[in-house]
């Protein structure tokens, strides 16, 4: 059984093993895959493994050993999951490998927003410090975040762990949710859309990508934010219209942003997000220490197992 994965150097860059897997069968494994070449490197395996290298409905059409695609990540929006769907090949993702280390990203942004350690520490190193008149300066005005309100759009099992940690630095939990029977914790209140940007101190967004959700954070929504608030993305980058966002930080009608994610990454220089005010960037890096990437592979080698001993998991595109 022939195995081939598309791009797996962000997984794993050479500090974890890819023995387990290859126990399954004849791997090559690739670290990066150009567009134009999917097909090239694919053809002959029954399984193919993907992070952000798309596979398209062409691409798989043009596959007719594919059996199963594996995606080594939670979103699969990079998969044409109709498509496979229809030649009856399984798309299974990895759902919940990652969750304590996005929602520890949620906070180091807000936290790096409240406090703005890296700056400061920045001056620091310039020797603006070691100048001072005084034994302690400060830019702008440091935030608490003990009683303010934070906004979690989708409450799914990141939002959940973000809303505990939340509630651990005394904050006001409001979120919303599109489907019911959601267990609910103590110090969560359901709200809709319009009262959760309008009351949020912060506002973090917690919810796939949809044609529903995307650019949900538009000019319009971001109006109804308190300008003293603050917007947080670890979720999907086209959830944000992001000339609308600039505009909104630029103008000062909102305080600030954290994101980890853009909607074309790597972002082009001319992303007008990168020099907006007050907007903290980091490469999509919520879900990569070592502990989540160690346990995506070894759930993403567990659903191939599953798939070849004939019982599938993390399937993303059931049969009808």
């Amino acid at each position: 059984m022939k195995i081939v994965v598309l791009d797996g150097y962000t997984a794993n860059p050479g500090d974890l093993s890819w023995e387990a897997l290859k126990k399954l069968g004849a791997c090559e494994i690739h670290d990066r895959t150009p567009d134009a070449e999917v097909v090239e490197r694919a053809r002959g395996a029954e399984i193919l493994l993907t992070n952000k290298t798309p596979i398209s409905r062409s691409a798989i059409d043009a596959l007719p050993d594919l059996r199963y695609i594996g995606v080594l990540a939670t979103g699969f929006n990079i998969v044409d999951i109709e498509a496979a769907r229809e030649r009856g090949v399984p798309v299974c993702n990895v759902p919940e490998y990652g969750t304590p280390n996005v929602a520890q990203a949620v906070f180091a942004l807000m936290l790096e927003l409240a406090n703005r350690t890296g700056h400061h520490s920045d001056t620091v190193h310039a020797g603006r410090w070691s100048a001072s008149q005084d034994f302690c300066y400060w830019d702008g005005s440091l935030i608490e975040l003990h009683g303010l309100t934070l906004g979690l759009v989708g409450y799914g099992r990141i939002a959940q762990a973000t809303a505990r940690i939340g509630r651990a630095f005394g904050m006001k939990i409001l979120a919303s949710r599109k489907r019911a029977g959601i267990p609910t914790e103590d110090g969560v209140e359901f709200v809709d859309l319009d009262r959760l940007f309008g009351e949020s101190d912060f506002v973090s967004l917690h919810c796939p990508l949809t044609p529903e959700t995307k650019e949900m954070i538009n000019a319009a929504r971001l109006a109804r934010m308190k300008p003293s608030a603050f917007l947080i993305n670890t979720a999907r980058g086209a959830l944000v219209n992001e000339k609308d966002l600039a505009h909104a930080l630029n103008e000062g009608r909102i305080a600030g942003a954290g994101l980890d994610v853009l909607s074309t990454e790597p972002p082009p220089a001319s992303n007008p997000l990168l020099s907006a005010k007050n907007c903290v960037i980091t490469p999509h890096i919520a879900w990569a220490t070592r502990q989540a990437r160690l346990r995506l592979l070894n759930v993403a080698v567990e659903n191939v197992r599953s798939w070849i001993d004939g019982q599938p998991r993390n399937v993303v595109n059931p049969a009808a």
